[in-house]
């Protein structure tokens, strides 16, 4: 796609330029934005879309046919790219200024069980590979980190002997989160016991080693949590994210506070916590006397 560019060099100035004023942005989303941006250019064949009118993204969106979760995200990303033309002189107008978002359908988040979890991360620890997804398993469900903050763990972030780590999350920003003994003892195997193994004669600074000897990545332990459900016989639509509902939703159940959860997960917004205070109902609060989470 990155072709339709080389006939137009004023929108690729653009495009760079703007993703270079993301900096803080996450890779992921530095990525999301350009591929989003490349397939409206493709979309329009090339045509330089700093000039696109209101009536032509409106197109873009509805011959998309994607559900309205994506179309907005296709929107917003867009529309960032045009704010940037605008409030730098770029253009005059930003079309996307009077579309109206996608209205979207509000959906709990899914969420393990204290029995599924439990269930989960009962595997193996006898080869360096076990080692290595029982500790990541552990880690994720008792500091509810994302995935990306999970493989960009860093060796120089681990503060085990206060049972702590740190991890950068989106636009970099820093957060330092506790982790229980289980989460602790299952790390400390592993780096003690499997990572040399899976380094082999190479060196990282990352804590999370894939068969490659390099940075495990999100994409492999996606992989290796799929095979595993289905192994465990759990039908849910799992995700390493999944866990990190878990781990908000358990705690809240716990009698956490609302803005403890928050500054743990790294939301900049509350309102985007409290979507897991809906999730409360009897059953959990029967599985959390049975399994308390602060017991883990």
């Amino acid at each position: 796609m990155e072709e339709l560019l080389k006939n137009n060099p004023e929108l690729e100035e653009y495009l760079k330029e703007y993703l270079y004023t993301e900096y803080n942005s996450s890779k992921n989303t530095r990525d999301s934005y350009k591929y989003d941006l490349l397939n409206l250019v493709k979309f329009f064949k090339g045509k330089n879309i700093s000039y696109l009118k209101k009536e032509d993204i409106q197109e873009y969106l509805r011959k998309s046919n994607k559900e309205a979760k994506t179309k907005a995200h296709y929107l917003t990303s867009i529309n960032n790219f045009y704010k940037y033309l605008v409030n730098n002189n770029k253009i005059k107008v930003n079309p996307c200024e009077n579309i109206k978002m996608p209205k979207l359908e509000k959906k709990l988040p899914v969420y393990l069980t204290y029995e599924e979890v439990d269930n989960l991360l009962d595997i193996a620890t006898s080869t360096a590979y076990d080692k290595r997804n029982k500790a990541m398993l552990e880690v994720i469900y008792a500091s509810g980190v994302r995935i990306s903050e999970l493989c960009n763990l860093t060796m120089s972030n681990l503060y085990l002997d206060d049972n702590l780590i740190k991890v950068f999350g989106k636009g970099s920003k820093e957060r330092i989160i506790p982790i229980n003994d289980i989460a602790k003892k299952y790390l400390m195997d592993y780096l003690e016991y499997g990572r040399g193994e899976l380094l082999g004669t190479k060196d990282s600074e990352y804590v999370f080693i894939s068969s490659r000897h390099t940075k495990i990545t999100r994409q492999a332990f996606f992989k290796f949590l799929k095979k595993l459900c289905d192994e465990k016989g759990i039908k849910k639509n799992i995700s390493p994210h999944i866990l990190r509902h878990s781990f908000a939703t358990h705690l809240l159940n716990n009698g956490a506070d609302l803005r403890v959860v928050q500054e743990l997960l790294g939301h900049s917004d509350i309102v985007t916590t409290q979507i897991y205070t809906h999730v409360t109902n009897k059953k959990l609060e029967q599985e959390y006397d049975k399994h308390p989470l602060i017991k883990k």
